[in-house]
């Protein structure tokens, strides 16, 4: 009688302790993925911020080049674009269009030396280098979140718990080959410095 339940005792604490380490999993699982959605919620931030930027920098651009139309309508139709993906991976993609779009508004701006001289401007080139700069930190840090996610997610014997209580992959923030991080100047002394594309 006293084995039977000492046997018992000892299965009632492992019982109790796997409850507890399986709570435990779980509970690190919903931080990990508050986590990543806090971070992409800084992201979302300074994205709004690039996107009211950009009308008054293409305001400002049309004073002084307005025959640079179709750059000009590209790089508000991609802010559109943007604006409507409500999916993270959609959203990436059209900022990574927006992106390369902007770039080549600043290619175009350094063909108006009165555009670049235009106090205005400056600041709006400003507070856009600033915001990138922002952004580019946030991503950086949505990314590590997204990684500290997965591997927990990933790992034994935490994928149990994320596969019974479905605790999806997200989708890291990748650049595109379009993206203006991948679009180095090509410095030239002597002339003007451009894009690998000639802009």
């Amino acid at each position: 009688m006293v084995a039977l339940m000492v046997g018992v005792g000892l299965f009632s604490v492992l019982a109790l302790l796997m409850l507890a380490g399986l709570v435990l999993l779980y509970n690190a699982l919903v931080r990990l993925r508050n986590t990543v959605r806090n971070a992409w919620s800084q992201i979302d931030v300074q994205l709004k911020r690039r996107a009211d930027l950009i009308p008054n920098l293409v305001k400002t651009v049309q004073g002084y080049a307005g025959h640079e139309s179709e750059t000009l309508v590209q790089v508000t139709q991609a802010r559109d674009y943007a604006g409507k993906q409500r999916s993270p991976a959609g959203r990436m993609e059209a900022e990574g269009l927006l992106s390369q779009a902007l770039v080549n508004l600043m290619a175009v701006s350094e063909r108006y030396p009165e555009l670049k001289a235009d106090q205005n401007f400056r600041e709006l080139q400003e507070e856009l280098t600033s915001t990138e700069n922002r952004i580019a930190f946030a991503r950086q840090f949505y990314n590590d979140s997204v990684m500290t996610y997965h591997n927990m997610r990933e790992s034994f014997p935490s994928n149990m718990i994320a596969g019974a209580f479905s605790f999806q992959e997200e989708p890291l923030w990748r650049l595109a080959a379009t993206d203006a991080a991948h679009t180095a100047p090509v410095v030239a002394f002597g002339e003007a410095s451009r894009t690998p594309n000639g802009q």
